[in-house]
């Protein structure tokens, strides 16, 4: 293949052409064969990645591991195996790996230089899987952000919000803020008030109330809710209403039960005040 440019083939005759072709046939036959087995070894290379993605993604997801876990460990796998697989391809077409190797440490201390943010978020992907504040499926509240953890890769956390948009956070950011978790526990306390007017049968106002508690199947009876004068504001008296319910039925349980106290309080003529100030004239 090197003696190539030194052929002068316009001054050739068959026979000559002929032991030409004899001699560079078997080194067109040589790199014909290195293409079909780099062919080959890429097909059976990318075969092998994906058995081996969906035989660990099978094996964790049948040992209950974490989702998160499951998406982190899936991207390292496919990383790791596709550098190997290049590595392979180059070995076979006579490129030293070893030098290859040691340029690519060298410019991966280089990049890693560059990329701190990146290789923090790299590593607070790891924190967050080993110390899970968190898991896929969960309804957090971070870095100014809130809804349901619907992916942790390597490098980023994304949430999905209730108004169906996708929060992307990077995992370094996230690891050194401060975390709300809704779905940490079964159940959730519900926090709700509502004011009544000074002059209004307090007691008849908490009886209401805890009739509409009590006739909620989706309340818990343990723990107890509670109903009591929580303040005497400048415009009313508020009633603070704190049932106990599991976490899915948080917000379904808070607007049913809101309408339903407003309704009641009105049919039974309890007036709630409208903001108001009473002014004493003197003469």
């Amino acid at each position: 293949m090197d003696n190539l440019e030194n052929i002068d083939v316009s001054n050739m005759d068959v026979s000559t052409m002929s032991k030409v072709i004899e001699r560079l046939w078997p080194k067109f036959l040589d790199a014909g064969m290195n293409i079909v087995w780099a062919v080959l070894i890429l097909i059976v290379g990318l075969k092998l990645i994906s058995i081996l993605r969906k035989f660990l993604k099978k094996t964790l997801l049948r040992g209950n591991v974490d989702t998160g876990v499951v998406q982190f460990l899936d991207a390292l796998v496919k990383i790791s195996a596709w550098t190997v697989l290049i590595l392979s391809l180059l070995g076979h077409f006579g490129i030293q790996t070893t030098s290859f190797i040691t340029i690519l440490g060298s410019a991966g201390v280089a990049i890693g230089l560059s990329l701190q943010g990146s290789l923090s978020n790299f590593a607070g992907g790891i924190l967050i899987l080993i110390m899970k504040p968190f898991q896929v499926g969960h309804y957090i509240n971070a870095c100014g952000c809130e809804g349901t953890v619907a992916e942790i890769s390597l490098f980023c956390t994304t949430l999905h919000t209730v108004d169906n948009r996708n929060v992307v956070i990077p995992n370094g950011t996230l690891s050194n803020s401060n975390i709300v978790n809704f779905s940490a526990n079964e159940t959730r306390r519900v926090d709700m008030s509502v004011d009544v007017a000074y002059g209004s049968d307090l007691k008849a106002a908490k009886a209401l109330i805890e009739s509409i508690l009590s006739e909620d199947d989706k309340i818990l009876k343990d723990p107890a809710w509670t109903v009591a004068v929580d303040n005497l504001g400048d415009s009313g008296i508020t009633i603070l209403i704190r049932p106990w319910v599991k976490a899915a039925d948080y917000w379904d349980v808070k607007w049913r039960t809101l309408e339903r106290v407003h309704d009641r309080l009105t049919e039974a003529n309890i007036d709630i005040p409208f903001p108001q100030m009473t002014v004493h004239l003197e003469k």
